[in-house]
């Protein structure tokens, strides 16, 4: 990968991974809610589980979407809906630690769930598109790949735990419960209102 290139790409991840996004939003809630050490795993979910969503889109699922728009609407809806049903989980949790109505106490978002989140979100997916058509060269993809896949689990990483030690760092700031229902409604209403530029944003332009 040439070395304007690699910079250009660089930046792209350093703007998209560290501006509010739902990733961001809920790494910020489960940093208050959980503490940094119970939302690693989620950290981890999203760091690899969007490198192998980025991989995917590089190896000819982009392709599949850029042939099908419809197929990039429908994951729009379904990702809005999951994002709602994520925005009144957070909203609704002014305990977490407490033990809802079924008996269970709230948990945070496991690997897993993270990771899958990841091909569900519109703004990672949007973003792992125009990457690999701006940043990887199809007769080079062999070498430009690996790059891109190092600077997104660096990128992604460095992300998603400064989100999530933010979150620990004003914790103590939330400690009194009132505080806390407020800021969980207040980043459930954040996540609920990142559905709406979900909507706005297109398929990048092909090379």
């Amino acid at each position: 990968m040439p070395f304007d290139v690699f910079l250009s790409a660089l930046a792209f991840l350093f703007v998209g991974s560290f501006t509010p996004g739902p990733n961001n939003a809920m790494l910020l809630a489960s940093g208050v809610n959980y503490g940094f050490a119970r939302t690693m795993p989620h950290i981890l979910g999203v760091v690899i589980g969007y490198a192998v969503m980025f991989a995917a889109l590089a190896l000819g699922l982009g392709g599949l979407f850029a042939a099908h728009p419809r197929l990039f609407d429908a994951l729009r809806v379904f990702s809005a809906i999951y994002l709602v049903w994520l925005a009144w989980r957070i909203a609704t949790a002014a305990r977490p630690y407490a033990p809802s109505p079924d008996g269970q106490a709230a948990q945070p978002l496991t690997f897993f769930q993270a990771a899958l989140f990841q091909w569900i979100n519109p703004k990672g997916v949007g973003m792992g598109l125009a990457a690999s058509v701006n940043f990887l060269r199809p007769d080079q993809l062999s070498r430009d790949l690996p790059v891109m896949l190092a600077l997104i689990l660096f990128m992604s990483f460095t992300s998603a735990a400064t989100w999530a030690a933010f979150g620990l760092a004003v914790r103590r700031l939330l400690e009194e419960e009132t505080r806390r229902i407020w800021f969980n409604r207040a980043m459930g209403l954040a996540l609920a209102a990142s559905v709406w530029p979900l909507f706005a944003t297109g398929l990048p332009p092909a090379r």
